[in-house]
């Protein structure tokens, strides 16, 4: 099934909308909030974004060195706590870390993610797109949602991609056991995972008063695409030959702080109580794939498949089988 709410609002905003429109009657004093990949790139905005509006923001780090010198001033260095998303013995402590200092959690932003990545295994046997982006998130997330339970306005907003369209759950070789590996199928696949932790997130909290979102944050160019060489980037269409963006990068990539607004709109926005269980995109709930022009298909709109109850529900339960074979 797919919520009824899958439709833009008209919410006044836009793809190029600032973190600074988004916020600017928000006010977050008092609010606990945790950023994955808090210290770079979107993550970083965001950051910025919720401390700027009052929030506390904790910022679980694999690289604490990098999140310390890129947080001089914004957060303390006494909310930047050292998290591996690759290492769920890592997630378990970050979790029990904050469960022993905070009694509960408003917001949490699970930003942090790698990209089209040269085939790694983490875990048992796991693909890392997979693990990390989805795995290491959904322990997290599964850790703290009783810290989210009747906390009044409380939100879970998950990042996702426009690479979830590439494909569905991979349902008979999640982990390319048996199939060729492939960069990007694998990364679509965990971005539709991201989606889908969010929709089953709703599902299960909104009773609770807690929603979730999922967040397709725009083309942005962050050290997200490290792995990607010069003519990869070509290929896609983000890079001219002489290496200076393309007309499609500059007509529809956004800034980073431009990046994180819609994720700190599905966040904040009380236009968005009651409609959680959603795909956003561009500051507004994104329309369904078959209700966007077919030549924009690509960058646009959200595949049915990954705003789907039915295989969220699935997911979710088989990523719990997944973490208790460890």
């Amino acid at each position: 099934m797919i919520s009824d709410n899958q439709k833009p609002i008209n919410s006044g905003f836009n793809s190029k909308s600032e973190t600074s429109d988004i916020l600017s009657e928000i006010n977050l004093s008092d609010k606990v909030a945790i950023v994955t990949g808090g210290y770079s790139g979107i993550g970083l905005e965001t950051t910025k974004g919720l401390v700027l509006a009052g929030a506390k923001v904790i910022i679980p780090a694999k690289r604490p060195e990098i999140a310390f010198k890129n947080l001089n001033g914004i957060v303390s260095q006494d909310n930047i706590i050292k998290m591996d998303l690759s290492d769920l013995n890592s997630v378990k402590e970050f979790t029990d870390n904050f469960k022993e200092n905070f009694s509960k959690l408003d917001l949490l932003i699970n930003n942090a993610g790698i990209m089209a990545c040269p085939e790694t295994r983490i875990g048992n046997n796991w693909e890392s797109q997979f693990a990390v982006n989805h795995i290491g998130h959904f322990l997290l997330t599964n850790e703290l949602m009783d810290m989210m339970e009747d906390v009044e306005g409380a939100r879970f907003v998950s990042l996702s991609s426009s690479a979830h369209s590439l494909t569905g759950i991979l349902w008979d070789d999640i982990h390319f056991q048996k199939t060729p590996y492939d960069k990007w199928m694998a990364y679509g696949q965990s971005k539709t995972a991201c989606s889908l932790m969010a929709i089953e997130f709703n599902t299960r909290m909104k009773d609770k008063g807690v929603e979730g979102f999922a967040v397709h944050p725009g083309g942005i160019i962050t050290p997200l695409q490290r792995h990607l060489e010069k003519e990869e980037m070509v290929a896609l269409g983000w890079m001219d030959e002489d290496g200076s963006p393309s007309e499609l990068a500059k007509n529809f990539f956004k800034s980073t702080s431009q990046g994180a607004s819609t994720a700190l709109w599905c966040a904040t926005s009380p236009d968005l109580k009651g409609l959680g269980g959603v795909f956003c995109e561009d500051c507004d709930i994104a329309k369904r794939k078959s209700e966007v022009d077919e030549s924009m298909q690509r960058y646009f709109g959200v595949a049915d498949w990954a705003v789907n109850t039915d295989e969220g529900s699935r997911l979710w339960e088989a990523t719990e089988l997944m973490i208790e074979k460890l």
